[in-house]
């Protein structure tokens, strides 16, 4: 129910309370540890948290406005039903949270919200706000309040929405330390897990806030996404670094940081093959498995068409693969295979195949990486991403593509084989393999190029590297056809390939052959 400020209260030294539950606490110097944990109520957030937030501490959520402090809250007080929750407002009425809550599908009716917003019946003579009543003045104390509601509820779960309003009604640094000092000591001796959020700005700094606290979740909005990370968490680990957060119709959702932990392991070569022998001898038998690819070259060369192939394969051996186009709709896709006799709708219906269409702008980085994991099948053999420059649109995405390495790592480490196409710029000209500082995600690197010879266009493709066999350092011709790919012979006789214009250096017979 809905309350104002309640007559009366029990004192904090009342022999007939409860004891206090003891906590490790490094300000008291308790030694025994809180092992309950209470789940923060958010999708996501718990794994961040290593399980939830520790019985009877307090949590301190910081950020700038509008970056979802109060719907973290939300989620905390809920995640048990609500009916053991208390909510101190202090700048909302109760009414228009509900309402607020409620468009997100947040139910708060189970929760108890102690209003002591500017417009309560708090209100001091004259329409003045005087939560932090002076000693002199026959009133109570914010302390007193919030201890009335505390010992008629017993709530196990309190939400302090927002601290920073009390600072700004307190008449000097001094009474707004002593009153929340009191009041924290107070909810400490109820034994209740505390969420107190703050709105920081460079104009009012909340340092001392941090200090009190048992732990501190920052959330802000860089670029227009939104992020979350734990930079103190006492009693506890937390997982480091920052991790997407997304608003939507179901409320908050965490997206933790996609983590590559390297294990231990015997490398054993299995080569996965591209069922095109003339490809394969190029690759020195295929590409190995359990490794990450680079497919680069310009716009229309044939990169997914040749990644396409491996998928083919695997799929002819009963085996999983997921495609995630960045860049272009998969019905453009799978009609382009169509044309070219590679069978992708079949691939699809017997459940071999799976394509994943993104567009980068809708989607932050942290949901395509869960997107990813949640995809994968015990049979799943390769992952594909057609377009890295597509990956980079996504938002909350670093500039290194840190997310990227990450996930790699993580999916050949699960035994997947991973393949990633690059588009670069130009269609002739100076040759680039990739672009600045993306060799460092790939095992293997694959390029493609065009050339153009006796005023026609040509394919060609070659292989820069490969971190665990040896390779052909020839180029090949490749050829795209009604009847599907076809990769020739080493091209002899051709001086200057790389440049995009090369020149006869060979015999009439050689000539011919390439020709």
């Amino acid at each position: 129910m809905d309350t104002g400020a309640p007559s009366g209260g029990t004192d904090v030294s009342d022999p007939n309370a409860d004891p206090p539950r003891r906590r490790s606490d490094s300000r008291t110097g308790s030694t025994a540890v809180a092992t309950e944990r209470l789940s923060s109520g958010v999708e996501g957030l718990d794994d961040v948290l290593g399980g939830g937030f520790l019985a009877g501490y307090h949590y301190l959520v910081r950020g700038t406005p509008g970056a979802g402090k109060t719907i973290l809250g939300w989620h905390f007080l809920v995640a048990d039903g609500g009916e053991d929750a208390l909510y101190v407002a202090f700048e909302e009425r109760p009414d228009k949270i509900r309402r607020n809550a409620a468009s997100l599908g947040i139910d708060l009716d189970g929760v108890t919200i102690l209003d002591l917003s500017p417009e309560s019946q708090f209100a001091g003579e004259g329409g003045s706000y005087d939560v932090f009543a002076p000693s002199t003045v026959e009133r109570e104390s914010l302390t007193d309040r919030v201890r009335a509601q505390v010992d008629a509820d017993r709530p196990r779960r309190v939400l302090l929405d927002p601290v920073t309003q009390l600072r700004y009604l307190s008449p000097d640094e001094f009474q707004f330390r002593r009153e929340l000092l009191s009041l924290m000591g107070l909810l400490t001796e109820r034994e209740a897990t505390v969420l107190f959020t703050s709105q920081t700005s460079p104009e009012t700094p909340d340092d001392d806030l941090q200090f009190l606290s048992d732990g501190v979740i920052e959330l802000s909005r860089p670029n227009g996404g939104r992020l979350l990370s734990v930079p103190k968490f006492r009693g506890s680990d937390a997982e480091a670094g920052t991790h997407t957060v997304t608003l939507g119709s179901g409320g908050m959702v965490v997206y933790p940081r996609v983590v590559d932990e390297p294990e231990e392991r015997t490398f054993v070569r299995r080569v996965a093959s591209s069922g095109v022998p003339a490809f394969d001898k190029l690759l020195h038998g295929g590409i190995e498995r359990e490794t990450t690819t680079l497919l680069s070259g310009p716009t229309g060369v044939g990169k997914t068409t040749a990644g396409s192939l491996f998928l083919k394969e695997a799929a002819s051996r009963g085996h999983h693969s997921v495609l995630y186009h960045l860049e272009e709709k998969p019905e453009t896709f799978v009609e382009r295979c169509r044309s070219i006799n590679i069978p992708v709708s079949e691939m699809i219906d017997r459940g071999t195949l799976d394509i994943v269409g993104v567009t980068p702008a809708l989607m932050t980085v942290g949901e395509f990486l869960g997107r990813v994991q949640a995809d994968l099948t015990d049979e799943t053999e390769f992952v594909m991403i057609d377009g890295i420059q597509g990956f980079g649109k996504l938002t909350n995405v670093s500039e290194d593509l840190e997310e990227l390495s990450a996930l790699t790592s993580l999916l050949t480490t699960r035994g997947i084989t991973v393949l990633l196409t690059d588009e670069m710029p130009n269609v002739i000209g100076d040759f680039r393999p990739t672009k600045s500082g993306e060799t460092a995600l790939a095992d293997n690197i694959v390029f493609m190029r065009y050339v153009e010879f006796g005023g026609e266009i040509h394919r060609a493709v070659g292989v820069l590297k490969k971190r665990t066999s040896d390779f052909e350092r020839r180029l090949r011709q490749f050829e795209i056809t009604e009847y599907g790919v076809s990769v020739g012979e080493p091209l002899r006789g051709l001086s200057g390939v790389l440049t995009g214009a090369p020149q006869w250096v060979g015999t009439d017979p050689e000539r011919e052959e390439v020709l």
